[in-house]
């Protein structure tokens, strides 16, 4: 599933082609064609980000709300418009470019008060500036969890994936069985400052890196990664391979139903 880096890349390739056009929106597969009809031939007034959700925002207070899942993906080109190829869910065309979306969790039309629920029910942001980290701290504090499992949650921590999880935890040396309640405030802060970056990054650069400089290929003289997911990492489906920093073999388990991977030398439990 795309973590949240991505989906504010998306926002911010839609605004860019899109916002501020009357644009045509359709179901070339037929099954979002209601939705497509209440915006369609509307003005995309902006898009917005909120951990792995996406929102284009139209004129008359209507938004097309966007969970891509596991599957969902987009693709966009220039004009002229081809025929559609595939289960196009939605595809939306302005003055010189189109867009098309397949296979998401979820593709539907909000009013203010629907979009503003989902707001709710999700925890901070990391890449929002108007983000709370004490609230997500409050949330994380009060909780026996393991950390691991609440930076996954994201009605506390909304956007970071399982890869961000595995290496923030890396990167801090905090074991993820760590209970919730006994993570302090400064760690607390630290996680969430470095998550911000590493995240900020990825939208930069379209994916993720979470090595320091004295640990990337060249410097260690070694071979890039090679995996689908791309990005230098630390622990993320590194089992039984050696810990870039200290050389101990990279365990792997699974905590709250998701892969853990883990230094047991530079993450040890408490």
């Amino acid at each position: 599933m795309p973590e949240g880096h991505t989906i504010h890349r998306l926002a911010a390739r839609h605004r860019e082609l899109f916002a501020g056009q009357v644009v045509r929106v359709g179901s070339p597969q037929g099954r979002f064609v209601a939705g497509a009809e209440r915006v369609d031939a509307r003005r995309l007034v902006d898009t917005e980000a909120y951990g792995k959700h996406l929102f284009h925002h139209y004129e008359g207070d209507l938004s097309v709300h966007v969970h891509l899942g596991l599957y969902g993906k987009f693709a966009d080109g220039v004009a002229p418009v081809p025929e559609p190829v595939g289960q196009v869910r939605m595809r939306l065309v302005g003055d010189a470019h189109w867009l098309e979306l397949r296979g998401p969790t979820a593709c539907e039309v909000f009013d203010p008060a629907q979009a503003q629920l989902l707001r709710d029910r999700l925890g901070a942001d990391p890449l929002r500036d108007d983000a709370d980290p004490g609230s997500a701290l409050a949330k994380a504090r009060s909780s026996t969890k393991p950390i691991f499992a609440l930076l996954l949650d994201q009605s506390i921590v909304a956007g970071c994936g399982l890869i961000y999880a595995n290496e923030v935890l890396f990167r801090a040396g905090l074991a993820p069985t760590t209970p919730g309640r006994m993570v302090g405030a400064e760690q607390w802060d630290e996680l969430w400052t470095d998550l911000r970056a590493l995240m900020k990054e990825g939208v930069a650069r379209g994916r993720i890196d979470t090595v320091h400089t004295r640990h990337t290929p060249e410097a260690m003289q070694r071979a890039p990664r090679v995996d689908r997911h791309g990005g230098e990492v630390y622990v993320y489906r590194r089992p039984g391979q050696p810990c870039l920093v200290c050389g101990t073999a990279v365990a792997r388990g699974e905590l709250a139903a998701r892969n853990l991977y883990w230094c047991p030398s530079c993450q040890p439990a408490a």
